[in-house]
Parts: structure tokens; C-alpha cells; sequence
């Protein structure tokens, strides 16, 4: 059996350290695309597990930044305020309804 070089096309994984700490997953996002956007809490509270994203929130000194997003739970129609990257937790967000 030989022992070939390692192609530089083709990355090699990343060595697992079990000393290191487990990091959340992150997804990336687009705040310009969020709007009506639908998501699904991990973990549900007062039986609102599935959103939607009704309003964005800019920044006041740059209308271009969105800062926050307003989702609301489609059984209760109750709505709330959360920073958009709180959305790239996949710890406590997924997207889409599942």
C-alpha cells in the first residue's frame, strides 16, 4: 500500500481536539432577506413554536443596518423583538418550519 500525498484540491479535515470547547452552530444570513422569512424555535414556549419575520428594524443613524426583527408566533399572533443574529443560533433557531 503506498502512501500518497495529500491533494491540495481536496482540504483535509480539520484534527478533532477534545480539549476544546463545543462551539454553537452558526448559519449565515442575509438581513436584507429576512423579511417574511419563517422559523421554527428549537425549544417552544407557551405552545409558539413556528415564526415569522414581519417587520426589520434599522439602525436610526444608518437606515441601511438592520439591527433588530420582529417575529411573530403563528398560533398566538404574538410578537416579539430580537437582534437578527440571535436567528444564526442553530441552537435555538431553525429555519423554515419543520
Amino acid at each position: 500500500m503506498r502512501n500518497n500525498p495529500p491533494d491540495p484540491a481536496r482540504p483535509t479535515p480539520p484534527a478533532s481536539d477534545a480539549s476544546a470547547a463545543p462551539r454553537a452552530s452558526l448559519r449565515r444570513l442575509n438581513p436584507a432577506k429576512l423579511l417574511l422569512s419563517k422559523w421554527t424555535a428549537v425549544a417552544p414556549q407557551h405552545k409558539e413554536k413556528h415564526f415569522i419575520v414581519t417587520r426589520l428594524i434599522a439602525d436610526p443613524d444608518d437606515e441601511a443596518v438592520i439591527v433588530e426583527v420582529e417575529l411573530e408566533a403563528v398560533h398566538s399572533r404574538r410578537s416579539r423583538l430580537l437582534p437578527w443574529r440571535e436567528l444564526t443560533n442553530a441552537e435555538v433557531w431553525k429555519q423554515g418550519w419543520c
